[in-house]
C-alpha cells in the first residue's frame, strides 16, 4: 500500500498565561516566551501542507488548570487533527490540587485531541487510511506520591491487544519518556535516568515483536534521533529553551515496500519580544547551567573532587546547549584523559557508531 504523508511534531511547550508564570531563578525554561513561541510555530505551519500534528507532552507549565484550557482551546481552532499525550508536568499530582489538575482529569480537556474516550489514558486511532497512532501515557505514581515514568502491566497487555489487531497499517507510537538512551549511559545516570521509561525494556520488545520502528518522545529537551533493537526513537527539543525546535516530517511508502521517513527540523528564531531569541537562549541556559556542569563532574562515572570540576566547568559553559541543539561533536583535549573521552562520548553518532548529523536534517530508511 502506497503511503505519502507530513505532519509535524511540538514538544515540551510548556504553556504559561502570563499570571501563571513561575519565575524560578534558575529554570531553563523560558515559559513567558511559551505563548508567542507557539503562536510564531502555528503560523509557519498554517503555511505547511501538514496532515496531522503530534505533541508529546509536558503541554503546560506545571498542570494548571487554566493552562491546559487555554491549550485545548488553542490546538482545537487547528485546520488539521492535533494529538497530544501528558508529560510529568501537565499532570504533577494524582488529584486535584489547588489551581493544578488531577491526574484523571487530563483527558477531558483533550478530548477532541485524541481522548475520545477521557476514561482511558492511552489511546489509539486510525488518523489516515493505513496510518494507526498509539499514544501512550507513562506517567504514574508511588503510594507515596512520587512520580514514575513507566507503563503498568495493563497498559502492556492493552498495547499488546491493539498491535495484534494491526494488519498492514503504519504505527506510530507517541510516549513522553524516552525509551531509546539519548546520552551515554543515561538508563543508570542520576541525571538521566528520570528522562527514561523505567520499563523500557518491556515496551521495546512488544514494539519490536509487533514490527514497530517509530517513537516520538519528548521530555529530555534535545533534539536527538536514536536507535535501539530496530527502533527509532525521535525525541524533539523544548518548544521554551534553547534551541526552540519543531519538526516537519515526511512519511513515503512505494508500491515495492520501500519506507523512507524524512525529518526537517525547524526553529524559532525571533519573537516579537525577544527578536534575538536564539543568542538570548542560548546565554540564558549557559548562565544558568554550572550547578547542572558541576553535578556532571562530581558525580559518577567522574566523580572528580570540587576543585578539579570547578577549574573545568567554564569550558562546559555551553555544553548542553550544544547537546540541546542536536548534532554536535566535542573535542577536550585539553581535559585529563578520563574527563575527555566522557565529554566527547556525548557527540552525535549513527546507528553504528560513527560521527553523523542525524539528529535535526536527516533521512530514515525503515524496514
Amino acid at each position: 500500500m502506497n503511503l505519502d504523508f507530513r505532519f509535524a511534531v511540538i514538544s515540551d511547550p510548556h504553556i504559561a498565561l502570563p499570571n501563571t508564570i513561575w519565575d524560578n531563578p534558575l529554570r531553563f525554561h523560558l515559559v513567558e516566551h511559551s505563548i508567542p513561541a507557539l503562536e510564531v510555530v502555528l503560523h509557519q505551519l498554517s503555511h505547511e501542507k501538514i496532515d496531522f500534528l503530534l505533541l508529546p507532552g509536558d503541554l503546560t507549565q506545571h498542570g494548571e488548570t487554566e493552562n491546559h484550557q487555554w491549550l485545548s482551546n488553542r490546538l482545537a481552532q487547528l485546520p488539521y487533527p492535533v494529538y497530544v499525550i501528558p508529560g510529568n508536568h501537565d499532570v504533577p499530582y494524582p488529584h486535584r490540587h489547588g489551581t493544578h489538575i488531577g491526574f484523571a482529569d487530563f483527558p477531558y480537556y483533550y478530548e477532541t485531541l485524541g481522548y475520545s474516550n477521557p476514561k482511558q489514558m492511552d489511546y489509539s486511532h486510525e488518523i489516515l487510511p493505513g496510518v494507526k497512532l498509539i499514544a501512550l501515557n507513562s506517567n504514574h505514581f508511588d503510594q507515596s506520591g512520587q512520580q514514575l515514568g513507566r507503563l503498568t502491566t495493563d497498559q502492556l497487555l492493552w498495547l499488546q491487544e491493539v498491535l495484534s489487531s494491526v494488519e498492514q497499517e503504519l504505527v506510530l507510537v507517541m510516549i513522553h519518556h524516552n525509551v531509546c538512551e539519548h546520552l551515554p549511559g543515561q538508563t543508570n545516570h542520576p541525571l538521566g535516568r528520570r528522562y527514561m521509561l523505567e520499563n523500557a525494556r518491556e515496551l521495546l520488545d512488544i514494539l519490536r515483536s509487533y514490527g514497530v520502528q517509530l517513537v516520538f518522545t519528548g521530555h529530555l529537551h534535545v533534539q536527538d534521533v536514536a536507535s535501539c533493537d530496530g527502533i527509532f526513537d525521535i525525541t524533539t527539543g523544548s518548544l521554551v529553551t534553547y534551541p526552540h525546535p519543531y519538526r516537519i516530517i515526511k512519511f513515503q511508502r512505494d508500491s515495492l515496500g520501500r519506507q523512507l521517513l524524512q525529518i526537517n527540523s525547524k526553529r524559532v528564531m525571533s519573537l516579537p519580544n525577544c527578536p534575538e531569541l536564539q543568542t538570548f537562549s542560548r546565554n540564558w541556559m549557559g548562565d544558568r547551567s554550572h550547578p547542572f556542569i558541576m553535578r556532571l563532574l562530581t558525580d559518577a562515572p567522574l566523580h572528580l573532587s570540587i576543585p578539579e570540576a570547578e577549574a573545568l566547568a567554564p569550558d562546559l559553559r555551553n555544553f548542553w546547549a550544544e547537546i540541546a541543539q542536536g548534532d554536535s561533536q566535542f573535542s577536550f583535549p585539553h581535559f585529563p584523559k578520563v574527563a575527555q573521552v566522557y565529554f566527547e562520548s556525548f557527540g552525535a553518532v549513527d546507528a553504528h557508531g560513527n560521527e553523523a548529523f542525524i539528529d535535526n536534517q536527516t533521512t530514515l530508511t525503515l524496514r
